[in-house]
């Protein structure tokens, strides 16, 4: 992971005068790299971890910021990991072509990988995108389906979390059989993930998070818990609920409390744990170690979030 960072800082700092300074903003406000680990320890469970390895993990961070750029215009979120959003600093124009830019760095990074990879990474940037314009398409369509949402944050979030695992095993030369079975992994982990910060968003805390929280009851995004909601009343009910999602932070407080109460939000997190469990019993052939222990751990990690 040092390795990656290294590589990281070396793209995003390469830039003087005010570019610079957001490039700077931006490597402060890096999380837990995820996705960048994934890569990483989906190759540690089947050999050793190459040069290969470490450019595709950079760039899975990279690609993973440049989204959140984009996902903070779209939500008007203020605040990532604590710290102002570039769009809240320097306005929407800047925080977009900001992460137009990482996009661009990320190729960069990619360039002289082998063509199956970069097709991979090339595919799946391009499902994220298409999974966050289903569900901007689908806004406020009160009768989305649990299997719908799940096609939409298969797309939008776990698409990534399957590739970063698929591409871990791939380059250190696993079988067909032990790619896919990573693929999963990664996938069901992805989904679990996805779930869990919906989760948060109605009830997390935004000290803890360190980010702005409530952004999907506010452009109306149906989520798991709400939709398991929607489907336990009646027409006059789901009525309720639209007024209370479109009525500001009471309106929203009072939609919390009718998760909580019908069970809502302890289904949406039941569903999380399943995937999870089909997460880790993708793993099951694969040996004992610690690469595959922490892979394990991840999955259960993402459900465990603000609990």
């Amino acid at each position: 992971m040092g390795r990656v960072k290294e590589l990281i800082i070396e793209q995003l700092t390469s830039c003087n005068g005010s570019v610079g300074e957001l490039l700077e903003h931006i490597n402060a406000q890096r999380g837990k790299m995820l996705r960048s680990g994934l890569v990483l320890l989906s190759g540690s469970c089947q050999g050793k971890i190459t040069d290969q390895h470490i450019r595709v993990a950079a760039a899975a961070e990279i690609i993973h910021t440049a989204t959140l750029l984009h996902d903070d215009v779209i939500d008007e979120g203020q605040k990532r990991r604590g710290l102002p959003t570039i769009n809240i600093l320097r306005g929407n124009e800047s925080a977009v072509l900001l992460g137009d830019f990482l996009l661009s760095k990320a190729s960069v990074i990619c360039a002289d990988l082998e063509p199956r990879v970069n097709k991979t990474i090339a595919v799946t940037t391009a499902r994220v995108c298409e999974g966050e314009l289903r569900q901007v398409i689908q806004r406020q369509n009160w009768h989305l389906s649990e299997s719908e949402y799940i096609d939409i944050i298969t797309e939008k979030s776990a698409s990534f979390f399957s590739s970063c695992c698929y591409l871990g095993g791939l380059l250190a030369e696993a079988s067909e059989a032990r790619v896919q079975s990573l693929a999963c992994f990664g996938r069901n982990t992805g989904i679990a993930f996805q779930i869990t910060d919906d989760l948060l968003d109605i009830i997390g805390d935004e000290s803890k998070t360190g980010k702005t929280l409530g952004s999907d009851a506010d452009k109306n995004k149906l989520t798991l818990a709400v939709i398991h909601l929607l489907n336990q009343t009646d027409e006059k009910g789901k009525e309720v609920i639209k007024s209370k999602l479109n009525a500001g932070v009471e309106g929203k407080k009072d939609v919390a409390e009718m998760l909580t109460l019908s069970g809502s939000l302890e289904y949406a997190h039941k569903c999380a744990e399943e995937f999870v469990d089909k997460a880790i019993e993708a793993l099951a052939d694969f040996k004992e170690s610690d690469a595959k222990d922490a892979l394990i751990e991840t999955a259960r990690f993402v459900v465990s979030r603000g609990a």
